[in-house]
Order: C-alpha cells, then sequence, then structure tokens
C-alpha cells in the first residue's frame, strides 16, 4: 500500500539523520573508531535482518492471512486515525514492555544477551542480536494481525513507524539537553535516549524495559533515573562470533 510506503520514509529518514548527526560529531565519530570488525559485522547482520528481512517476513505473514483465513474478519476493527494510532503507539507499547521483560527472564536471557554486548550507545547497534531473536520480538506477529483486521491502518502504520524510528534514536548517542524546553516536554513519558542507557548499563540492565512509554516501567516498578551516565555499558560472554550470529544453534 502507497501510504505505508511512504510512511516507512519515517524510519529511513530517521536512520539517515541519525547516522548524519554521528558521523558530524567528533566523540560521536571517535567512538564509532574503537569498534571492532566484529562489531560492525554483528550491527551490520542485525539491521539488515530488522531493516530489510523482517519487513519482508512481515508482508508474507499478512499476505499469507490474507490468503487462509476467513475475509469476515478481515478489516473488521473500524477503527479512525488516533484510536488506530494509540492501538499501536500505546497498547502495542505495553505489550512490547513484556515482551522485553520475558527476554530478560533465565529461560530466553541467552538469547538476547548478545543485544547487551554492544559497549557505547550508537545507531548502529540498535538491531544487534542473534538472527533468532526477530522472531521472538512481539512486532513480528502483532503488527501483520493488526494490519488485517484494521479497515483503516493508517493511524497504525504511523504508529509502528515512530515506535521504529524512538527505536533508532533512544540507541543513539544524540541526548537532549537536561535543561531544555524539549527535554520538559519529552522526558515526563518518553522514553529518551539516557534512559535507556541505563537499561545497557552493566548493573542495570533490568531496569527500563520500555520502548515509548516511560509510563509501563513506572507503574510495575521498573524505571531507574540517573542525571549521571552509566560508568560502564555492555557485558562480556564467552560466546564467538558464529554464536553471537547464530545461537543456540551453534
Amino acid at each position: 500500500m502507497l501510504e505505508k510506503n511512504y510512511l516507512q520514509l519515517i524510519t529511513l529518514s530517521s536512520f539517515i539523520i541519525l547516522i548524519a548527526w554521528t558521523i558530524s560529531h567528533k566523540s560521536s565519530r571517535g567512538h564509532l573508531q574503537t569498534k571492532t570488525c566484529q562489531d560492525w559485522l554483528l550491527d551490520g547482520s542485525g539491521l539488515a535482518i530488522q531493516g530489510i528481512f523482517m519487513p519482508l517476513l512481515q508482508a508474507l505473514l499478512f499476505s499469507e492471512l490474507c490468503q487462509h483465513l476467513t475475509t469476515d474478519y478481515q478489516g473488521c476493527l473500524k477503527l479512525s486515525l488516533i484510536p488506530s494510532f494509540i492501538l499501536s503507539f500505546v497498547m502495542v507499547d505495553y505489550l512490547y514492555y513484556w515482551n522485553h521483560r520475558l527476554l530478560h527472564l533465565k529461560l530466553f536471557w541467552p538469547v538476547h544477551q548478545v543485544h547487551h554486548t554492544v559497549n557505547q550507545m550508537d545507531v548502529f547497534g540498535t538491531s544487534r542480536n542473534t538472527i533468532w531473536t526477530s522472531f521472538l520480538i512481539i512486532y513480528l506477529w502483532i503488527n501483520p494481525l493488526f494490519l488485517y483486521l484494521l479497515a483503516k491502518p493508517t493511524g497504525y502504520l504511523l504508529g509502528v513507524s515512530l515506535t521504529s524510528a524512538l527505536d533508532l534514536w533512544r540507541h543513539s548517542r544524540l541526548l537532549i539537553a537536561p535543561n531544555s524546553c524539549w527535554a520538559k516536554v519529552l522526558s515526563p513519558w518518553l522514553i529518551l535516549p539516557e534512559d535507556h542507557a541505563w537499561h545497557h548499563g552493566r548493573e542495570t540492565r533490568d531496569y527500563n524495559y520500555g520502548a515509548n512509554l516511560k509510563i509501563w516501567d513506572k507503574f510495575h516498578g521498573t524505571y531507574y533515573q540517573c542525571q549521571e551516565s552509566p560508568s560502564a555499558l555492555g557485558i562480556t560472554t564467552s560466546l564467538n562470533l558464529m554464536q553471537k550470529l547464530f545461537f543456540p544453534f551453534l
């Protein structure tokens, strides 16, 4: 659908802008120069899977739903633009909060731990994961379902695109000045890069699970706030490169 292609430009534009910002700032550019070849391979493969393969798989799932489910349910949700957006940006965000918490349980942590090997915040590390982790993320399964059910999915797609753009931003080093107007407007409710950095902190990874909104962490007691930055990011593992890519199948 044409509107979907236009809305996907939000994510692509955000990615390009964040890359340009990273390269243009000396300190951020310096951090990129410290990344190893293994880091770049992990990050590049993760971005390719998340940015190319998964959207194609979602399109395939949507097509399969259209072909194999009764058409009685296709387009049965008659939501206007704003409720459709809220469904995506707020309600699915809450489902993701619990999805993320599950990935930190002992059973699922082995496949999620690769994401936490990121030792510096930068946009390239957004999708660092084993190639199988994406199949455990709720977006892959729930987005095609709602696109199938919604009569007018424009608002929902807008929420999906903004969620993806915010995912890129919160993994970047583009911070908002604490006393700025933007901080006063966004900080009370939106997960910012400085919030997510604490999730990647070596000692604080069980906090700030949310993707878009802080309310879920605050409500469930997993929100962590500090004016300082974490002293150390990332964990160390005994996994080699191939295991980081294909674990647990290697």
